[in-house]
């Protein structure tokens, strides 16, 4: 944590992309209810979750497949806000983030539903204490207009392992991942909070860099920010093998809130 650190406020306006889940079925024109669709197939890509009252509940199932054979062990319900990517066959797409060749296997034609330049986006979220998972928030980029465009303003990366009663922990920053115009700072954080209970995390990045924060403070500063489009995507990882019997899935985590606003700087001084 940094001392006495406080986020800045929220912009006093209505904010320009907003979920709470309490509509009866996911809203197709806010989310993309697969992971990275074009490496995999649909059946490999698609979320399992559900809406039961206090938000939206991704899963991990028992019979769910791994994301990608080439990836296994490796399970994943996720939200995303577009999708983008080059013809089957081709090594164009959103979040090429292996080095030994992503191809696209499934066609999906381009939605930018969100995707800001620059802006704060929210995220109330319980993360999940189910053995072998991460909960994630990522801000990466669209790679529409240009694959230099690949960097990810990492919101929180949380551990199953990692979540206490009294304090957790957790990661973020930035990465780099192919845009040599960035340099990855990621920083695992100590938090005096249970993770597995609702909280907001916050990041806020433009021109003048990216802070990151959780319950308004301040957790991370990195002085530079992606500045080019960028989809907000929401994971639930199973990673390694299969833990448990049956009895032990479905494996879980919350998203409570999400809520984004355009073309908000972080403040000078990042």
């Amino acid at each position: 944590m940094i001392a006495d650190a406080r986020l800045p406020e929220p912009p006093d306006r209505e904010p320009d992309f907003q979920d709470d889940f309490t509509a009866p079925r996911l809203r197709e024109d806010r989310w993309v209810d697969h992971y990275l669709p074009h490496w995999t197939s649909p059946e490999r890509s698609r979320a399992r979750y559900d809406i039961d009252g206090s938000g939206l509940r991704l899963r991990i199932d028992a019979d769910q497949p791994d994301w990608r054979e080439e990836d296994a062990p490796l399970r994943v319900s996720n939200l995303q806000t577009g999708v983008f990517s080059g013809p089957v066959g081709s090594r164009r797409g959103t979040h090429r983030h292996r080095p030994d060749g992503l191809v696209v296997r499934t066609n999906t034609p381009e939605g930018l539903l969100w995707a800001p330049t620059a802006g704060r986006v929210d995220v109330t979220v319980s993360a999940s204490v189910d053995e072998g998972c991460m909960l994630a928030a990522w801000l990466v980029g669209t790679e529409h207009l240009s694959e230099d465009d690949s960097g990810e303003v990492c919101v929180f990366e949380i551990d199953a392992a990692a979540v206490g009663e009294r304090v957790s922990r957790a990661r973020c920053g930035v990465k780099a991942h192919s845009d040599a115009r960035l340099t990855t700072d990621m920083t695992e954080v100590a938090l005096p909070l249970d993770a597995s209970k609702p909280h907001t995390w916050t990041a806020v990045w433009g021109p003048a860099g990216t802070i990151i924060g959780c319950d308004g403070v301040i957790v991370k500063r990195v002085p530079r920010s992606p500045g080019y489009p960028l989809f907000l995507m929401i994971d639930l990882f199973e990673i390694g093998p299969r833990s448990g019997t049956d009895a032990a899935y479905p494996k879980t985590a919350h998203i409570h809130r999400v809520r984004g606003w355009d073309a908000v700087s972080a403040p000078e001084g990042t």
